[in-house]
């Protein structure tokens, strides 16, 4: 007997049943556009901000480096109506250079993978949360590279060594 398939199974751009390959995809996808926006995904530099004249300045700053991925984080800064610094939306992706795929890890806080630990649940919560995580990456990829962002020419101080 098969389970019944709900609408939060289905992949929201083509209807049909959520694979991990057609996640995969997904994540190839953002890749291309990322290295769009960052054409130099080794990233020799720490922080940078990226200016539009028909959006906010984007600001990216690398939270980790290794030899074959990096972490970074892409946000718009700015401050709300009482002065505090906001970060919205605040996107952690995770690139993998060497397979030539991004992954957005969390929009807010950085998340732990606690499926190893605590089993299938979580796994399912997980890969669940990740569609519309990474859903949102390559639309909003698209958005920022419509209105001309790019880091290619942004403000940002080049590292001396940057990572291979």
């Amino acid at each position: 007997m098969q389970a019944d398939i709900t609408t939060s199974d289905r992949c929201p751009c083509c209807g049909q049943p959520r694979r991990i390959a057609h996640l995969v995809d997904l994540y190839e996808r953002s890749y291309r556009l990322l290295e769009r926006l960052v054409p130099e995904l080794n990233l020799p530099f720490d922080r940078a901000v990226s200016k539009s004249a028909t959006d906010l300045p984007l600001v990216l700053t690398v939270v980790e480096r290794a030899p074959y991925t990096a972490e970074l984080r892409l946000t718009y800064e700015f401050k709300d109506e009482n002065g505090e610094r906001r970060l919205e939306p605040d996107l952690w992706i995770k690139v993998y250079r060497d397979a030539r795929v991004a992954e957005a890890l969390d929009c807010g806080q950085r998340p732990t993978w606690l499926a190893q630990m605590f089993g299938d649940i979580q796994a399912h919560d997980y890969l669940h949360d990740q569609w519309g995580r990474n859903h949102m990456l390559a639309k909003w990829l698209e958005y920022l590279l419509d209105h001309g962002h790019g880091f290619a020419i942004a403000a940002r101080p080049r590292n001396s060594k940057p990572a291979a």
